[in-house]
């Protein structure tokens, strides 16, 4: 029995991925995270050769330090800087967020670069925190607009912008033609029961501009500790191809992110394994 669930397994993700396959447009596909864990200790030089290497479109970066450098080596291999992830401390009444941003901004001019605000300091979800969020986030976007950056806004399990429907709620409040959302599947994982994806991304359509994958397990097995919700591309339960689908039959045609936060090892041999598994989704070969 177990080898014949196994079987029908393998053989509903194959036909996940060849429907999607069917329909699917080349996305731009971007990696981050994959830098904080690698065994290897690349410098920044060395990880835009990597990643051009394994046919990504280009990175993801966290916070504020080095942006110049990274920038200097993505343009030397032809590559595109996608986001920039950075700390606000809503529990800092004068300084939520460092002032380094004002002197990066200016290097993102016309780069289209998407700052991504992980909003801490109060309990996820409290809708106490709106009016403390709503000011700083349009702080973010006024400071943002010169250079033509966008603030993406990010669900991250336990902050407090925790949920999806967090950071749709924030959009419509703060109301900034520079303001959008992000999905990340692993921290949707984490924080839901995966009842309702497809409503879900419907409703965030008119502010969602990225998305992250991964390989992950099922939220239940996620929730009793026995699943693991970040996995190369390619491993875990969850149907990454179902989610694609998704947002191909919603028009989604923004970038994709592969989250690749706390794998170990050489970043190359986990990065090889989900360009491969990308490239199965898109029809390609590996």
């Amino acid at each position: 029995m177990r080898i014949l669930r196994v079987a029908c397994a393998l053989s509903a993700a194959l036909w996940t991925a060849a429907a999607y396959a069917e329909t699917a447009e080349a996305l731009p596909f971007f990696a981050y995270c994959f830098d904080t864990h690698d065994s290897m200790n690349r410098s920044l030089e060395e990880q835009a050769k990597l990643i051009k290497d394994l046919g990504f479109q280009g990175v993801g970066h966290l916070w504020l330090d080095d942006v110049q450098e990274r920038l200097d080596t993505l343009d030397a291999q032809g590559l595109t800087l996608y986001q920039i992830t950075i700390h606000i401390n809503m529990a800092d009444t004068e300084t939520p967020f460092s002032p380094q941003l004002k002197e990066v901004l200016p290097l993102l001019k016309g780069r289209q670069v998407q700052i991504c605000p992980l909003m801490e300091g109060m309990a996820p979800s409290d809708r106490d925190g709106d009016e403390v969020g709503v000011k700083i986030i349009r702080e973010l976007a006024d400071l943002a607009k010169d250079s033509g950056t966008e603030i993406v806004l990010y669900p991250h399990a336990d902050l407090w912008m925790e949920r999806v429907d967090d950071a749709i709620h924030m959009a419509r409040l703060v109301d900034r033609d520079n303001v959008a959302i992000m999905f990340n599947l692993c921290h949707w994982l984490k924080e839901n029961n995966e009842a309702g994806l497809e409503a879900l991304l419907e409703e965030a359509m008119p502010w969602l501009h990225a998305v992250s994958i991964n390989g992950a397990d099922h939220a239940e097995d996620i929730a009793k500790g026995t699943g693991d919700w970040l996995q190369p591309l390619g491993s875990g339960s969850f149907d990454v191809g179902a989610l694609l689908a998704a947002l191909k039959r919603l028009g989604y045609n923004k970038p994709v992110g592969l989250q690749c936060w706390g794998l170990q090892g050489d970043a190359k041999v986990h990065l090889q394994r989900s360009m491969a598994a990308w490239k199965a989704l898109q029809g390609q070969s590996k």
